[in-house]
């Protein structure tokens, strides 16, 4: 029996390096798509080379972009994937405030090339298309797949297009092609420009005295936060299905911003509110208030549910970083 093969568009962010050791685990070939520029940022995926027990030989990184529709062509017609993984795009939903046009040419336009290549080229692959709770904006919580949509921000409107495009093409054309409506979900991989992570990389330098304050937004914020591992196996099961369907992927409890900080210096035995303060920088145009989600229709048909907990999250995320922090000054300290 033939490999199976997976295209993966995103592969050095956070989801696409979870998602990389989960197919390449399963036995996969996987096949990442990279853009082009002089510096690398593929240190999500150093673990995986690094790891003895994984095979990173089946691992393949290609040039392309999802702003070259030729690029997008000539990568598919290359590799036959027989599944396709849509994970890139401008993802920073306070950003996309400042580069709008940016955003809709990556989030938007790529996701509609990468059908378009499928349906020209004629390769029968399954095709994920990573939506986001965003698309709910400022609709009532719970959010399930039958709640209104009501994007509140450049990358929300973005990713709606993509949503109804993936929805488009799989009625029209009978691709395979499923939206996962993912909610938040971090890791030690997270971003730092991202409001969990910038948290915990402070807190790890607060601790070694590198840093006396935390600029934040919106701290009353309510956001559904699970673990970007747990998520990107709801990835793969969509494509595993027998119908493809669109999903909301989330762990069904909401915390605030507030209460993530509450979490995270408490772990390291300090009072947040003596170093963090508020900038209104920081501030979305717009603002979400609520994100919960209601994924019963994946933990019954796709037999999915998270497996880690938010303050077992938040422990994950703190514990790397404080581990990295150190690394850091012991690596200055050595030179």
């Amino acid at each position: 029996m033939a490999r199976k093969r997976a295209l993966i568009t995103g592969i050095t962010g956070q989801d696409g390096s979870y998602l990389a050791e989960l197919l390449l685990a399963k036995g996969y070939e996987v096949y990442g798509i990279i853009r082009r520029s002089s510096s690398f940022n593929t240190g999500r995926l150093d673990d995986i080379y690094q790891d003895p027990h994984v095979p990173h030989a089946r691992l393949h990184l290609v040039y392309g972009d999802l702003n070259d529709a030729s690029s997008v062509n000539r990568i598919l017609r290359t590799v036959k994937p027989t599944e396709i993984y849509n994970l890139a795009a401008q993802s920073h939903v306070r950003v996309s405030f400042d580069i709008p046009e940016y955003t809709a040419e990556v989030t938007a336009l790529g996701c509609l090339r990468l059908l378009e290549g499928i349906r020209e080229t004629k390769i029968p692959a399954k095709f994920y298309q990573a939506s986001s709770s965003e698309l709910f904006g400022r609709a009532a919580a719970p959010q399930s797949e039958k709640t209104p949509f009501q994007p509140v921000s450049p990358y929300a409107v973005a990713k709606l297009f993509a949503y109804w495009t993936t929805v488009n093409y799989r009625d029209s054309y009978g691709i395979f092609a499923c939206n996962g409506i993912l909610f938040n979900h971090e890791s030690p991989r997270r971003g730092e420009t991202f409001v969990t992570r910038k948290i915990t990389r402070a807190i790890a330098r607060i601790k070694h005295g590198l840093q006396d304050t935390l600029y934040l937004g919106n701290l009353d914020a309510k956001r559904d936060w699970g673990f970007a591992g747990d998520y990107v196996e709801a990835m793969w099961l969509m494509l595993q299905a027998k119908t493809p369907k669109d999903y909301v992927i989330a762990t069904g409890k909401t915390y605030s911003v507030k209460d993530f900080l509450t979490v995270a210096f408490g772990e390291a035995g300090l009072d947040w509110k003596k170093y963090v303060r508020i900038d209104k920088r920081y501030f979305r145009p717009l603002e979400v208030d609520v994100l919960l989600g209601d994924a019963r229709k994946a933990q019954r048909e796709l037999k999915w549910k998270p497996r880690v907990s938010f303050k077992q999250l938040v422990k994950m995320m703190l514990d790397a970083d404080l581990k990295l922090v150190s690394q850091e000054i012991h690596g200055k300290k050595s030179h």
